[in-house]
């Protein structure tokens, strides 16, 4: 692990200076690039002598080589994201690099390692909308995800399908990512958007799991309900028919039959007992064709502004994750991880830390 770690991060900070292999031997005074290769791809150790070398010539601290708590060169993230900065999204993305690296780290220590398999939807981004439609009904059925798959979907990705699920307090504007690492998949959700948006962007980060070597994400990607380009329609189809199957929607009877008034009643009841949003429902039954476009468009977004409530009803969910907080607290019961160093990691004081233990119904650590 640690000779992959280090060539891993030799290789980002070689690519981030903008040098070539061959640049990299003369640093290190190797007679061929080939050499560089096998320690960029773990082939090879590097020396203590090597290292202070790098440390030296890179201009980089010696932690930024050894620290197993940091996510450099390894991971590959996906946001959904709206109007958000590079220089904020980036910063953003090395504090959330910290929590999945020590999770990935500390895992497979205290037995939780990730499932040695990994599921995979079968398309590409040449599949029509309506695969990736019946993918997601599919999905819905495989799971038994029941009448309201939204409630059942997070204990699938984390128990059924091994991936780390984060609920975390991100930016304004930062709806969530997934992140694939070459043993570990991740999502994060912004725990403060509505939870019809946080279910929404768990489908949709799920999608991009299941498809990543098929059609990889790009890096940033504005977050919408609609539109987008191909892998993120394709993905929004995808979310939109795990949450909302056509049995759930056949329940509220012939969605032409409604008036005006009526639909936009329908709709956000419908959605409120779903756990999406209105908006979310009203499109997705124009891809049923259960609904005109023309008739979708007519509705005013106000009508359907948090499902027809003055404000939002959600209580944002607990930070983190129980299986996250249960690997956290196992590391500082077995002595691999400090209280204190728990507690930095994850931004908490320590009175917080225990807190957060306590109230994912995980027992605290005896250190605390």
């Amino acid at each position: 692990m640690a000779t992959q770690l280090i060539g891993a991060r030799i290789k980002a900070l070689r690519e981030e200076r903008k040098l070539s292999q061959d640049d990299l031997a003369r640093v290190f005074g190797f007679k061929d690039r080939q050499t560089v290769s096998a320690i960029e791809t773990g082939e090879r150790r590097v020396t203590a002598d090597e290292l202070l070398l790098a440390v030296e010539k890179l201009g980089a601290p010696l932690d930024y080589f050894t620290d197993p708590f940091l996510l450099v060169g390894e991971g590959r993230f996906s946001w959904r994201q709206t109007n958000v900065g590079l220089g904020v999204l980036g910063a953003y993305e090395r504090s959330a690099g910290r929590w999945i690296a020590a999770f990935r780290s500390i895992a497979p220590q205290v037995g939780r390692a990730s499932p040695l398999l990994r599921r995979a939807l079968g398309l590409t981004r040449h599949s029509r909308f309506e695969d990736a439609m019946e993918a997601g009904e599919r999905f819905a059925a495989e799971f038994d995800l029941g009448d309201v798959p939204a409630q059942r979907l997070t204990d699938v990705m984390e128990r059924e399908l091994g991936i780390l699920l984060l609920m975390v307090d991100a930016f304004e504007g930062i709806s969530g990512a997934a992140c694939r690492l070459p043993e570990l998949d991740v999502v994060l959700i912004n725990r403060h958007e509505v939870a019809g948006r946080r279910h929404f962007d768990l489908a949709h980060e799920l999608f991009h799991i299941l498809t990543w070597d098929a059609m990889p994400p790009e890096h940033s990607e504005e977050s919408k309900e609609v539109g987008g380009n191909r892998v993120e329609q394709l993905a929004n189809n995808f979310a939109s028919a795990v949450l909302m199957p056509k049995a759930a929607l056949a329940r509220y009877g012939e969605w032409t039959e409604f008036g005006d008034t009526e639909l936009v009643i329908r709709l956000n009841t419908a959605a409120d007992e779903l756990m999406v949003t209105a908006s979310a429902l009203k499109w997705r039954l124009v891809a049923l064709e259960w609904l005109k476009p023309a008739r979708a468009r007519a509705i005013s977004d106000a009508a359907l502004r948090n499902n027809g409530h003055d404000a939002p009803k959600s209580v944002p969910p607990l930070l983190f994750s129980k299986p996250f907080m249960e690997v956290i607290g196992l590391a500082i019961d077995e002595g691999r991880l400090s209280t204190r160093r728990a507690a930095g990691l994850l931004d908490l004081t320590v009175e917080d830390l225990t807190d957060l233990f306590i109230a994912h119904g995980v027992e605290p650590p005896a250190e605390l």
